[in-house]
């Protein structure tokens, strides 16, 4: 992307220098001499990057650093050095400068620490957006989403809400087809009263219809008390049946007579019982095949499927993606726990493919909240089907990484994810990555990178 730079440089050659790599490279940047005159540029326009001299005849890096924290703190600042083992080094890191680069250093380096940073920051102010933004209204304020598919669905459930028809919740599993549900109840007339879920796929056959129905004392084997069942539990409410095609045929017969009679008869009794419940079912199976192979009563699924709703996967969703995590985030870390996550995390989770959808990725990011222990996620943060192979014990013990190493890895995943985009298409790839082709030709053959595969 391109990226807005300003750079604080006393001297005026090695300004010029790097004024024309980064405009080289695609970027637009701006050279001030002192920092009057940065203060007052960064006041009337928008930057992405500071690159500042941390200490030179003209530019106090450590001064400029502490006014962008204190007054423009989504701009990343780095901090160029004289030396890797000097005293200046030293004070770059314990600052809280972004990245620093020592000097003599290739101009190349100097503009991939750059784009990093900014890479960096579009993110973490993409999650930032995404959290401020994470309240909605109305009938599904649980359902978090933007995307078009969610928006959809957020319309169907608060068109379907306050009907006191059955639904069919429909979705793979992980989706959320639950909340969903909840959404619909609470939504509805009948918000005030119980909802109540069962997972029928939890139940043994010889279980389940007492589970439902309820049972009197004496009607089977270890009935030793009389019980409601969950249709009487829910009665003025929901009820939601979790897994419905699950059930047995021998209970679907029952079933269907509890919804054409509006009351049930618990085991082991003759008096039925009037109930006023709504029924919702939700499955990640396709009822209409079972019917087709005799597994599922077809006239039980047209009783169900009166109302229906599909609950989209979370990879026809990939725009909630932000909103997803900052809420996960929120959820595991703290309400008011700033969420940072490194661009290359942030590469792995936009790239898997989550069959496990939004259970996969609340369970991912429980696991980075854990492990980062209240630092950046990286990578190595991730479980291991989302980081790629990257191994757990990534970091050294000491906690730090060697920069060049770290920024030559998160180059070669940037190239990987581009190709991966692309199908391959070397051209296309260059466009995403905002370089040419050549310079792709160049960074792919220093990875070895020399086809899709790799």
């Amino acid at each position: 992307m391109k990226l807005a730079v300003l750079v604080a440089e006393g001297e005026v050659s090695p300004q010029a220098t790097i004024c024309d790599a980064l405009e080289a490279a695609g970027h637009t940047a701006v050279a001030v001499e002192d920092n009057c005159a940065a203060q007052a540029r960064l006041a009337d326009s928008s930057f992405d990057v500071v690159v500042c001299d941390i200490a030179s005849a003209r530019v106090d890096g450590l001064a400029l650093l502490e006014h962008v924290k204190l007054h423009a703190d989504a701009i990343a600042v780095l901090l160029v050095v004289t030396g890797d083992t000097s005293a200046q080094a030293t004070q770059a890191l314990k600052s809280d400068a972004d990245d620093h680069i020592a000097r003599p250093f290739d101009m190349a380096d100097l503009i991939l620490r750059v784009e990093r940073l900014g890479e960096r920051r579009r993110v973490n102010n993409e999650l930032r957006a995404a959290r401020v933004g994470m309240a909605t209204t109305g009938a599904a304020s649980k359902l978090i989403g933007r995307s078009p598919s969610m928006r959809a669905l957020i319309e169907r459930v608060e068109t379907i809400a306050p009907a006191n028809a059955s639904v069919l919740v429909v979705g793979e599993s992980g989706t959320g087809k639950e909340l969903v549900a909840r959404a619909v109840h609470e939504a509805s007339a009948r918000s005030a009263g119980p909802f109540v879920a069962v997972n029928c796929a939890a139940f043994p056959e010889s279980l389940i219809e007492a589970e439902l129905f309820g049972h009197e004392r004496g009607a089977f084997t270890g009935a030793t008390h009389r019980r409601e069942g969950r249709f009487k539990a829910a009665d003025g409410g929901t009820l939601l049946l979790d897994e419905v095609g699950e059930i047995p045929l021998s209970v679907q017969a029952k079933l269907l007579r509890v919804l054409q009679e509006g009351s049930v008869e618990p085991l082991g009794s003759n008096r039925p019982l009037a109930l006023d419940v709504r029924l919702i079912c939700a499955t990640h199976r396709n009822l209409r095949q079972m019917v087709g192979a005799g597994t599922f009563r077809e006239d039980l699924y047209y009783r169900l499927n009166v109302l229906d709703i599909h609950v989209p996967s979370l990879r026809r969703r990939r725009a909630d993606l932000a909103l997803l995590v900052s809420h996960f985030y929120s959820r595991f870390a703290g309400e008011h726990a700033e969420l940072k996550i490194a661009p290359r995390a942030w590469a792995a989770l936009m790239s898997h493919s989550f069959p496990g959808n939004v259970r996969e990725l609340e369970h991912a990011i429980q696991h980075a909240v854990v492990l980062a222990r209240g630092a950046e996620i990286d990578v190595w943060h991730l479980p291991y089907d989302l980081r790629g192979g990257v191994p757990a014990d990534e970091p050294a013990s000491s906690g730090f990484r060697l920069l060049s190493e770290s920024m030559r890895d998160f180059e070669r995943q940037c190239l990987l994810v581009a190709l991966q985009h692309s199908n391959g298409a070397k051209r296309e790839a260059a466009r995403l990555l905002g370089i040419s082709r050549k310079t792709l030709w160049e960074k792919l053959k220093s990875h070895q990178i020399s086809s899709l595969d790799e």
